[in-house]
């Protein structure tokens, strides 16, 4: 009796494990990592070509920022309509040491131009006439204007002084309205900082420089020098860090905030740390609503950033000097950090800018990619129309030759 239902009850046990074991495989629902992974959507609908799927690689490949601060895209999409033959002007702030003057050049002597900038053997400045035989400029910058508004003019400076000086350049005829587009270059803080002091120690002063605000310079008391004489030749690193009043600490701050917002010069104003955070975060604002801004530490990215937002091609692609004069100076860590703490403004700023910098990078790849990929698709769609259009034509004339064939063999 028992081997009897043993006999019996044997086939539909095994039954069932062979439907356990196939359900395990064809079940849509599995563990997740057990589960094979799935095409992307976009593929599956398209059919998964081959072409297709060599889009979808490329597009898997590019690399992703890990982004700290979040922006908006009309933030990271940077696109200028900038009009060479009308009013639009672009303004060069520039820092010192920062890459400024090397970029400044760029500006003058390797833009694609309908009507390049005249540069004089010998000669800084240079003629960047609008085309068509307008003497207007459309670009204020050190190698073209001079230093119309003061020797390193800051924000504050330049957005108060830009248009009157534009004006007494300009014809009676060409008192119209004008679009000021700002640029600058920045540059990591400790590198600019030890920059300077090299300059600084070799006899630059910059101690013509206006530091205008809210309609004068300011006064001895507000701003003391670091030096006795003519300028600070021979400083070492310790006694430039040691001066309280220094304007390289800070300077890319300083420079690209609206110092009316903080009574100009005047340390009294407002408590210290109530000053600091109001000209970071007025730095931040005007760096991001400018038209653009590049890296020093990042010279093709700079370029292919400039080139897309003013639609204008360099003739030479820049290159990348990693031998500098700050990067030959040797500190130790506690020298840095000394250094950091004393632009702990522009530290901040230049972390904001980096990041803000590479999100509108990988932005501009991106979007140049799906619309080289767009591109790519209706040239493969237009070639299919074309061979379908060939195909019934091709088809008619072999009809054609076999019955004038089959018509001629008929008669022999």
């Amino acid at each position: 009796m028992d081997e009897r239902f043993n006999r019996w009850l044997l086939p539909p046990l095994l039954a069932l494990l062979f439907l356990l074991i196939v359900y395990q495989y064809v079940s849509p629902a599995c563990p997740g990592a057990a589960c094979p992974r799935r095409p992307p959507a976009s593929a599956a609908r398209r059919g998964g070509g081959p072409e297709e799927r060599e889009e979808e690689e490329e597009a898997a490949a590019m690399p992703r920022l890990a982004a700290k601060f979040p922006f908006a895209r009309g933030e990271l999409c940077r696109r200028v309509r900038f009009d060479m033959r009308g009013r639009d002007v672009i303004v060069f702030l520039h820092i010192q040491k920062t890459g400024g003057t090397t970029f400044g050049r760029h500006l003058v002597r390797n833009i694609h131009l309908e009507q390049p900038c005249y540069c004089r053997a010998g000669q800084k400045k240079c003629a960047c006439h609008r085309p068509g035989g307008d003497k207007d400029t459309w670009l204020f910058s050190r190698f073209s204007t001079g230093w119309s508004c003061g020797l390193h003019a800051d924000w504050t400076e330049l957005t108060s002084c830009v248009p009157a000086a534009m004006e007494r350049r300009g014809c009676a005829g060409n008192r119209t309205l004008r679009n000021f587009y700002y640029i600058t270059m920045l540059r990591d803080p400790v590198s600019r900082y030890l920059s300077e002091w090299k300059h600084v120690q070799r006899g630059a002063t910059w101690k013509t420089s206006l530091h205008m605000c809210d309609g004068r310079s300011p006064t001895p008391d507000e701003l003391p020098t670091c030096y006795e004489g003519d300028d600070w030749s021979g400083v070492s690193l310790q006694e430039f860090m040691d001066c309280t009043y220094n304007l390289a600490s800070n300077r890319q701050v300083r420079m690209l905030a609206d110092l009316s917002l903080v009574g100009c010069y005047n340390l009294t104003f407002m408590n210290e740390s109530e000053r600091n955070m109001i000209l970071l975060q007025s730095a931040k604002n005007n760096l991001k609503n400018m038209a653009f801004f590049g890296l020093t530490e990042f010279q093709r990215k700079t370029q292919y950033l400039f080139e897309r937002t003013f639609n204008l091609k360099f003739i030479s692609p820049f290159t990348q000097f990693n031998v500098t004069r700050a990067s030959n100076v040797d500190i130790g860590e506690d020298v840095r950090q000394r250094i950091e703490e004393l632009n702990f403004l522009d530290v901040q700023l230049y972390e904001y800018a980096k990041d803000l910098f590479l999100q509108r990078f990988q932005y501009s790849k991106q979007e140049e990619h799906q619309k080289n990929r767009l591109k790519r698709r209706e040239e493969r769609r237009l070639l299919r129309e074309q061979r379908a259009h060939q195909w019934p034509r091709e088809e008619a004339a072999e009809v054609a030759v076999t019955e004038d064939y089959n018509s001629q063999v008929a008669r022999w």
